[in-house]
């Protein structure tokens, strides 16, 4: 019996981008020629040290940050727990060598952050190093800068806000928190609060040319979601932020991250940062009336007795994200629904496939909604790209509409 097979739509950008043409040239250029450590002080070391810094120089300029404010890591993961276990271990230690009453440190951050930073924070609480205030959203996955600022104590060391979310791409108001913290700040003469967002998903579509109009002292991303390689990531950390490293080794990266540099890696995400700045602009136009024509789209699908749900704020949101729930159907069937015929979805965020809980992001709306998550009910979240286009969003459409209409008949 043959198998009837469907050309792939891939509508899952939000958890990984194909690797840009030219950056994978770039990579392999580097990976075949250029092998050496860059802590050794021959020729061929010093190059591969030229190359790094160089690439270090490209992401600082790419975000208007001094090169030395740049600190390679395996990951937005990793990036986010170098952030903030980092300021809380340099606060521990600066404290402990001074005779002086100890707090334990505050940190403020939301309750829908990538588990990166979520995950972090409950396991300084359980190990009784930190207390934390989770900051409510709105039921479009909005968070009040008011909130934040009313939630800051004098022991309040960090702030971590996502720029826009990975699983229902809100964008939060990020200058806006980052001038109630400044006034704070101002009033305490203190240094903290300090204020990192991850902005793993913000970068391919908002503003992040100015790190100092942002308002950051530090922030992440990585090169998987740019169109670079994957196992590369960033944090950039303002000059004045005291960090201290996750671990000791060789003391690369400022001592903040030891191990030695891949220069292929690092050049291809530099090369991804520049190809996005330059389309940035002109890509997300493109995308943001794609995605307002496919939510209208799907929104006009009226099949009984399913009810399809837009999650988060409609024009709030990133250009590329549109996250559903679709009442009365499990979005784990949908996805398996859908990729058999070749469209390849995500159910909550990929990051926490595989686990059987319902999304958190989800729950915290219907929350602040007043409403309760349905127990058949989840979200589908789908991600345009570099390389959709509305004929493949009009196919999902029909597909999406023919699934429905089959499982109609069991309800």
């Amino acid at each position: 019996m043959k198998i009837r097979t469907y050309p792939k739509i891939y509508l899952d950008y939000a958890s990984a981008t194909p690797i840009d043409k030219k950056v994978l040239e770039l990579m392999s250029k580097y990976e075949k020629n250029f092998y050496a450590n860059p802590t050794s002080i021959h020729g061929s070391g010093v190059k591969v040290r030229d190359i790094i810094e160089k690439s270090r120089e490209m992401i600082a300029k790419g975000i208007n940050a001094h090169s030395d404010e740049i600190i390679f890591t395996g990951s937005s993961t990793e990036s986010n727990a170098l952030a903030i276990l980092g300021i809380v271990r340099n606060y521990e230690i600066s404290f402990s060598k001074k005779v002086l009453e100890y707090k334990i440190p505050h940190i403020i951050t939301t309750a829908i952050e990538h588990p990166a930073v979520l995950m972090n924070c409950r396991s300084l609480e359980e190990e009784g190093r930190a207390c934390v205030t989770y900051i409510k959203v709105d039921e479009n996955g909005i968070v009040n800068p008011k909130d934040i600022k009313d939630a800051i104590k004098s022991n309040t060391i960090i702030v971590s806000i996502i720029y826009a979310n990975n699983e229902i791409g809100t964008i939060q108001p990020i200058q806006e928190i980052s001038k109630a913290i400044r006034h704070y700040k101002g009033q305490s003469l203190t240094i903290f609060p300090l204020f990192h967002s991850d902005a793993t998903q913000a970068m391919n579509y908002l503003d992040t040319s100015n790190v100092e109009k942002l308002g950051v002292d530090m922030l992440s991303f990585n090169g998987s979601k740019i169109y670079g390689p994957k196992s590369i990531g960033v944090l950039y950390k303002k000059r004045s932020v005291p960090l201290s490293p996750l671990y000791n080794g060789g003391g690369q990266e400022s001592g903040l991250r030891s191990g030695t540099e891949s220069v292929s890696l690092i050049a291809g995400l530099a090369l991804a940062l520049e190809i996005t700045n330059k389309i940035k602009i002109k890509e997300t136009i493109r995308l943001n009336s794609l995605r307002d024509y496919f939510i209208e789209k799907l929104l006009a699908i009226k099949i009984l007795p399913f009810e399809i749900i837009l999650n988060g704020d409609k024009k709030k949101r990133l250009p590329n994200n549109i996250n559903i729930s679709i009442s009365g159907i499990s979005s784990e069937l949908l996805v398996l629904e859908l990729g058999a015929k070749g469209i390849e979805v995500s159910s909550r965020s990929a990051c926490k496939s595989g686990e059987d809980s319902d999304s958190y992001v989800i729950k915290a709306l219907k929350e602040s909604a007043g409403s309760e998550l349905n127990e058949e009910e989840g979200s589908l979240r789908i991600t345009l790209g570099r390389y959709t286009n509305k004929k493949e969003l009009d196919k999902f459409i029909i597909i999406l509409s023919k699934i429905l209409d089959k499982y109609k008949k069991w309800k």
